[in-house]
């Protein structure tokens, strides 16, 4: 639920005027004009989190046991929970 308040601030003469040609020139209230702007500026103070990059994480194995080998993707997955589940494996 949205809920509004009601304020009042001073602003500068020739700012609210040119807030309110802008506003009409756009077709929106000064109070949209306002809102939007008011949202611009906090937006760009607010702290800049880094987009998130992974690791290179590959490491070079030896392969598959030989029991392993050939068997299709179902029957490595359940080795391998079989595995941890009962401590048994190939």
């Amino acid at each position: 639920m949205v809920t509004h308040m009601k304020t009042t601030i001073d602003i500068a003469d020739s700012l609210l005027d040119a807030a309110k040609a802008a506003a009409a020139r756009d077709g929106v209230t000064l109070r949209t004009l306002v809102e939007q702007g008011l949202r611009h500026a906090l937006q760009a103070r607010a702290p800049q989190t880094a987009a998130f990059k992974l690791r290179r994480a590959s490491f070079k194995g030896q392969g598959l046991q030989a029991a392993a080998q050939g068997l299709g993707w179902d029957a490595l997955r359940e080795i391998s929970y079989d595995d941890r589940a009962h401590g048994s494996g190939i």
